[in-house]
């Protein structure tokens, strides 16, 4: 479930984007595409480097893109392009560590996340 704000995200699309994270190699054809930077991959440079091909690279791709995580965009006639949606994936971050040792003891709460 792709969503408009990166500011705050509600636990319903958090879930539904960890839920898109929840096959390996869904979680490893986003590591090599935040691998790649922002210019992304072609379909076919992104199946060589997971060994992920044809419909089921497709698959994967279309249930990260249905997440917000990717992005595709056709260059020419045939070559699709994939990139990591960076905003999608630094608001999920931020959801996660949104009240990081709101319920701690320690009187030092100011913790190094990054």
């Amino acid at each position: 479930m792709k969503h408009e704000s990166t500011d705050d995200i509600s636990l319903t699309v958090a879930a539904s984007t960890f839920a898109a994270l929840g096959s390996e190699q869904r979680l490893s054809v986003l590591r090599v595409l935040v691998r790649a930077g922002e210019e992304g991959l072609s379909i076919g440079e992104l199946g060589n480097r997971t060994g992920v091909t044809g419909s089921t690279l497709t698959h994967h791709m279309k249930i990260l893109a249905q997440a917000g995580l990717v992005t595709q965009q056709k260059h020419g006639r045939s070559i699709i392009c994939a990139a990591v949606a960076y905003d999608e994936i630094r608001a999920l971050s931020a959801f996660l560590l949104k009240e990081c040792c709101a319920d701690c003891a320690s009187p030092n709460k100011d913790h190094d996340h990054g």
